[in-house]
């Protein structure tokens, strides 16, 4: 496999030619403004000599005499050698030389166009004459009343200006070459630094520990969400995307707009670590632990892990209630044990009618749930589940019951069994012995399932209502083997909001609280109207 070119050798050649490019380029840009200025500076010198010397009054008399040249040669060689002209040319109306460096060439005619200066305009520019290529400027020569009488011609060779360039240019490239020497060497510079920020590690890899990163985060089985030290998530991986029901990977927006209050509050509220803290996102139950990101002494951000607990605390749950159903069994045998001792008794002392008004008692009053509305609960998990609130709730010396009028077709759904555990498991503990808990279920024709639990309990304070379905609010004392408290009632009114029904509490006629939950069926929900009619 070739070997690439190391991160540090690339940025530097990159630096360098950027340097030595932008020195080159430079430097072309400033030879070519110090030629156009010295050609400036030359233009106006031959301009300004041609015209001072068109209006000369000894040039006008030399002019009108009958041998021009007699006084304007002489005058010309005068101001060529002073002012460092190539040539000072005079000539007539029709372009023939008074004046000339080579005096063979005078009386001769000129070998540039002269009709410009001769029509009583001024010329400067570049020609190429007897001399060479030369920079001139032509102005014409007028007498008094305005009549062009002739020309006079001033010019510096271009190789006079070349010459000049090049005294320039030395130290304009010495210049340009300590600026190029500045350059590398503050390329060299950044690319040290650059490596020391990367902690010397070529390109790939930083993307192989990238990609390493990426896979170990999003492969972990707990939640991870991490937030800058702006307020915005950095990092959601994969479960936690699940276990927050999110649509797609949040990262980059406002912790805010996206994640649900209780585990905004986790991540963001508390300047403490947090250690093993329910939260309720959405339906889920979660326990989270939150931790400060820190680089060297500086907090970067905060990292929260997010573990569901939803299927354990089903789980717990539904091992309680199995436990409660073992328990009253258990009760139930050894209270059946004593009824057969006093049966037995009964018939040896011959009391036959007693014996038999004791069974018909012992007849009455052994269904753990009192009254004929067992018969109308065709789903088996809502019986089941309620058999086994009713032996915990018998335990606990609460009375548990059905009304009459209780329906429930099968197939109610776990939404159902989630909703009704927690009302019954909130309604006997308000309860408390020697308390009542009863219960409400009906299927409606449309599927829609209304569930009612009340009990003689102090009920819900007025101020109280509006907030008891909010996540964190109990009247219960929280102990060491209750966490999550807060929680049921939350999740009871999430489950019937997403069902597009409600969730309500009101006063039990008597006293107490009474619970009252609209399911409408998945299939025909409709617009939400989360608590309930006030």
């Amino acid at each position: 496999m070739r070997r690439s070119i190391p991160l540090a050798v690339q940025l530097l050649a990159m630096q360098v030619v950027i340097v030595l490019v932008t020195v080159v380029v430079a430097g072309g840009l400033a030879v070519r403004l110090q030629e156009n200025q010295i050609r400036d500076a030359y233009a106006r010198r031959v301009l300004t000599i041609a015209r001072s010397l068109s209006t000369v009054p000894s040039v006008l008399d030399a002019y009108a005499s009958s041998d021009p040249s007699r006084t304007l040669q002489p005058l010309a060689e005068t101001v060529r050698q002073a002012a460092g002209a190539t040539f000072v040319v005079f000539t007539n109306d029709e372009g023939l030389r008074y004046s000339h460096p080579d005096p063979s060439k005078i009386g001769k005619m000129v070998s540039t166009d002269p009709s410009v200066p001769l029509h009583g305009s001024e010329f400067v520019g570049t020609e190429t004459g007897s001399l060479g290529r030369s920079l001139r400027a032509k102005v014409p020569v007028q007498d008094a009343s305005g009549q062009v009488i002739g020309t006079v011609s001033v010019g510096i060779l271009e190789s006079r200006l070349s010459q000049d360039l090049a005294g320039v240019v030395p130290s304009l490239a010495a210049w340009l070459a300590g600026a190029a020497l500045l350059g590398v060497v503050g390329a060299t510079a950044v690319t040290r630094l650059v490596r020391r920020r990367i902690f010397g590690l070529e390109p790939d890899q930083i993307a192989e520990l990238l990609k390493t990163r990426d896979a170990m985060l999003h492969g972990i089985r707990e939640g991870v969400v991490a937030l800058d030290d702006r307020g915005r998530l950095a990092l959601v991986n994969d479960e936690a995307v699940r276990l927050l029901g999110l649509a797609a990977d949040p990262t980059g927006r406002d912790a805010a707009d996206v994640l649900d209050a209780e585990v905004l509050g986790a991540l963001v509220s508390d300047p403490d670590p947090v250690t093993d803290r329910v939260v309720l996102a959405g339906e889920r139950l979660l326990v989270a632990n939150r931790t400060t990101a820190r680089v060297g002494d500086r907090d970067v951000g905060r990292v929260l892990t997010l573990r569901d607990r939803t299927e354990l605390f089903d789980a717990l749950r539904a091992l309680q209630g199995e436990r409660s159903i073992t328990d009253a069994l258990r009760a139930q045998a050894h209270e059946f044990s004593n009824h057969l001792h006093v049966l037995s008794g009964l018939i040896e002392l011959g009391r036959h009618g007693e014996a038999v008004r004791f069974i018909e008692r012992l007849g009455a009053g052994s269904s753990l749930l009192g009254g004929e509305s067992m018969s109308q609960i065709e789903d088996a998990g809502v019986a089941a589940l309620l058999v086994a609130k009713a032996a915990a709730a018998r335990e606990r010396g609460v009375t548990l019951r059905l009304t009459d009028d209780t329906e429930v077709s099968d197939g109610a759904g776990d939404d159902v069994l989630t909703v009704l555990g927690n009302l019954v498991d909130n309604a006997v503990d308000a309860a408390g012995s020697g308390g009542t808990v009863e219960v409400h279920l009906l299927t409606g024709p449309d599927g829609d399932i209304t569930v009612r639990v009340s009990d003689d309990g102090p009920g819900v304070p007025p101020e109280q209502r509006q907030r008891i379905f909010e996540p964190g609010t109990s009247s219960k004392t929280a102990t060491p083997d209750h966490h999550g408290q807060g929680i049921g009632l939350a999740l009871v009114e999430r489950i019937a909001r997403r069902r597009h029904g409600w969730a309500r509490v009101d006063e039990r006629p008597g006293g107490g609280a009474l619970f009252t939950v609209h399911l409408p069926a998945p299939q025909t929900a409709g617009l939400s109207t989360v608590r309930g009619p006030r």
